[in-house]
């Protein structure tokens, strides 16, 4: 692919999956008595993701810290 082709693709599966979400949010998607809210998901996965980055960040730091106490 050349460059302008995969800017261009980078571009729609990065807005459209955006759109899809803002639009069920706001929207009551619903079918068949299911929900397809793919807004509170994606914000979900994204908090939980934040977190175990903190959470690693912590244990490099321990690690960083008994490996200069043992030095």
């Amino acid at each position: 692919m050349n460059k302008w082709s995969e800017l261009l693709l980078g571009l729609i599966l990065i807005v459209v999956p955006i759109v899809i979400a803002w639009y069920s949010w706001t929207q009551d998607w619903v079918l068949w008595s299911v929900s397809f809210n793919f807004w509170t998901p994606a914000w979900n996965f994204l908090k939980g993701g934040i977190f175990w980055m903190v959470v690693m960040i912590g244990a490099l730091f321990i690690l960083l810290g008994i490996s200069d106490l043992k030095g």
